[in-house]
C-alpha cells in the first residue's frame, strides 16, 4: 500500500492512465464568440435521466466561453482524427481560431459541429460544479448524431505527448 500522499498520487495517475479514457472535443458559442478543446475528463454520469459532465480546465480559453452559455456541443473523436486532436488540443483559441483550421457546420443554438467527429451530441448545461481546476458543466442531451459505423474513439494514450495550448 503506498505511504505517502505522493505514493498515492502516482499510483492514482497510473490507475487512471491504465484505463485509457475516450477524448472528446467540446465546443460551444457564446456572445457571438466560438471557441472549443480537447476534454479527457468527460462522462455520462445517469443512464435515466440521460446526463453527461464534462470538465472545463479554468485556465483555457473555451471555459471561459462556456461560461455564460447556455449549451455545449461534445463530440466523439475517432482514433484516425489526431489532427483534429492536435487542433483542439495543443492550439488555444486565445492566439488563434481554431474553427478556420477544421471543417464545421452550424448546429443547433448556433454551436460549432465538426464535420469530422464521429458522432456528438448537443447539451443543455443544467449546473456547473467547481472541482479544483477544473469546472464540471453537467448536460442534459438536446441533439445527437450517431456514428454511421462503429468506429474506435481516440484514447488517451493518442494524446498524452500533446502539449496543452494551456496548462491545467
Amino acid at each position: 500500500m503506498p505511504s505517502s500522499a505522493l505514493d498515492t498520487n502516482s499510483a492514482f495517475d497510473r490507475v487512471i492512465e491504465g484505463a485509457d479514457g475516450s477524448m472528446w472535443i467540446v465546443t460551444t458559442v457564446a456572445d457571438g464568440r466560438r471557441a472549443g478543446c480537447l476534454v479527457g475528463f468527460g462522462t455520462q454520469v445517469s443512464i435515466e435521466p440521460r446526463r453527461f459532465l464534462a470538465c472545463l480546465s479554468k485556465q483555457n480559453h473555451t471555459y471561459r466561453v462556456a461560461m455564460p452559455a447556455t449549451h455545449l456541443a461534445v463530440h466523439l473523436v475517432g482514433a484516425e482524427s489526431m489532427a483534429l486532436a492536435q487542433l483542439f488540443g495543443a492550439e488555444t483559441g486565445s492566439e488563434m481560431n481554431k474553427f478556420e483550421h477544421c471543417d464545421w457546420l452550424e448546429g443547433p443554438h448556433g454551436l460549432p459541429i465538426l464535420t469530422t467527429a464521429t458522432g456528438w451530441f448537443i447539451g443543455e448545461i443544467l449546473r456547473r460544479d467547481d472541482f479544483g481546476d477544473h469546472v464540471g458543466f453537467l448536460l442534459r442531451p438536446t441533439a445527437a448524431q450517431a456514428p454511421e459505423v462503429e468506429a474506435p474513439a481516440l484514447r488517451y494514450r493518442a494524446v498524452s505527448e500533446l502539449t496543452p495550448g494551456h496548462q491545467a
